[in-house]
């Protein structure tokens, strides 16, 4: 049997009063008489009555609610992130409603309705690999919701947001391969809509550059992030005539799907390939060998987008939300050597500052 939701209308009914005066009894309204506001709390609470914040928020024209948008949940940036962003939300009175897109764009396009249809105050987004046509945005910021990107952030759009420097830290990865030893570097590229995935790759082929390394055009495959294609492309790599002794991944993720197959061929790691991968996710300390990659800091990125959201609707109560040219917060990577490209016996397991 369905739970029959209670409202102030059910209250009223049982204490023969008026709507209103439940209304501002719960509210804590002094207008009400403490005999009557006392019989209302106990029978709302006997009753397990719960207030609609919603419409609550309606009749405020605010909702204490924010949006969050993240394109996937494979990994643990996303979820590191929400921690961050829920730290400063949830002590400045707002609650936070998170939508996972799973990669796909028509979700994206359908949880920014919802989002809309639940009058939230402001909505962080990272965008799905499949996005390329921003309308869906471009709508909440005709409606006056203020909107906050990180890490995947649209290039057409005057918004705020918050990145790491891809490039800075891409060109550091590599040339820490270079520095020991390597000159076959392979470079496994996220898809080319998304703006890190160009910002990366540029990193890699001006390291290359750099340390006088020709590009090798066989050595570099951009993919879809899906771990089958990984290993059919690492695949690819190790059966070239002369294949690769390093390997720079898009993220962490195809780091470790890459190392199965590098150990699946019976090769060693980093002794016959090296791998770096981007993020260190939560598992790329557990694999063996340890995996070397590029640290994020993403609670420091989820508070920082919370608090630059947090501004942009002050700004709104103030009337003060005007076009201007939106804030970038650009935060600082670091490079944390494992063993999958320095072998144990050597490795200090150095952290680098970027």
């Amino acid at each position: 049997m369905k739970a029959k939701y209670i409202t102030i209308i059910d209250i009223a009914r049982q204490l023969n009063i008026s709507k209103s005066t439940v209304s501002r009894a719960l509210t804590g309204h002094p207008n009400v008489k403490e005999h009557t506001r006392k019989a209302v709390m106990e029978l709302a609470a006997s009753m397990e009555y719960q207030r609609n914040s919603l419409a609550l928020g309606f009749s405020k024209h605010n909702t204490n609610t924010v949006g969050i948008m993240v394109p996937e949940f494979m990994s643990t940036y996303f979820p590191s992130v929400i921690v961050g962003v829920q730290d400063v939300m949830q002590a400045a009175g707002y609650n936070v409603v998170i939508c996972q897109q799973n990669e796909s764009y028509e979700s994206e396009v359908s949880n920014m309705k919802l989002l809309l249809s639940y009058r939230v105050d402001g909505i962080i987004v990272s965008h799905t690999k499949e996005t390329r046509n921003f309308d869906h945005f471009t709508l909440a910021q005709r409606r006056g919701v203020p909107l906050v990107f990180f890490n995947r952030v649209p290039e057409d759009m005057n918004v705020p947001n918050v990145i790491v420097n891809d490039y800075e830290a891409a060109f550091q990865a590599v040339e820490h391969l270079i520095r020991i030893g390597r000159k076959r570097i392979a470079h496994l590229a996220g898809p080319e809509s998304l703006v890190n995935t160009r910002l990366r790759r540029q990193g890699y082929l001006d390291a290359l550059k750099q340390h006088g390394i020709a590009h090798n055009p066989d050595l570099m495959l951009s993919y879809d992030l899906t771990t089958e294609k990984v290993k059919i492309y690492m695949k690819h790599f190790l059966e070239l005539d002369t294949p690769p002794d390093a390997l720079f991944a898009i993220n962490d993720p195809t780091a470790i799907a890459a190392m199965e197959v590098v150990k699946a061929k019976g090769l060693r790691i980093p002794e016959d390939i090296a791998i770096v991968g981007f993020s260190n996710d939560f598992s790329a300390g557990l694999v063996h060998p340890g995996l070397t990659t590029v640290a994020q800091p993403t609670s420091e990125i989820g508070r920082t987008a919370a608090e630059m959201l947090l501004q942009e609707m002050r700004a709104k109560v103030k009337n003060d939300y005007t076009i201007k040219k939106a804030p970038t917060v650009q935060l600082s990577t670091r490079l944390i050597v494992r063993e999958s490209t320095v072998p144990e016996e050597q490795s200090k397991k150095v952290v680098k500052s970027k």
